[in-house]
């Protein structure tokens, strides 16, 4: 056979192990980026001190396009005097 097209079969081998080497790569750290998103989002959802309820209430009313905070469902203490 060419010794060209035996040199460039070896450099196609080289350059496909290569990107499949990469695409490894790629999807771990895409892993990685997403898991550290997750953990930020859990960060913020737990500064706002919000039960998994009042958290998914929330989301759920930015989907419909309603901005309100939700109200606590806990039954407010009266002060009577």
């Amino acid at each position: 056979m060419n010794p060209r097209i035996e040199k460039l079969e070896r450099e196609i081998e080289k350059t496909k192990t290569k990107i499949a080497d990469l695409q490894v790569k790629l999807r771990d750290m895409e892993k990685q980026k997403t898991e550290l998103e997750n953990t930020d989002y859990v960060a913020i959802a737990r500064s706002f001190q919000m039960t998994p309820a009042e958290l998914s209430e929330f989301l759920q009313s930015r989907l419909s396009g309603s901005h309100a905070l939700p109200v606590s469902q806990k039954p407010e203490e009266s002060y009577e005097e």
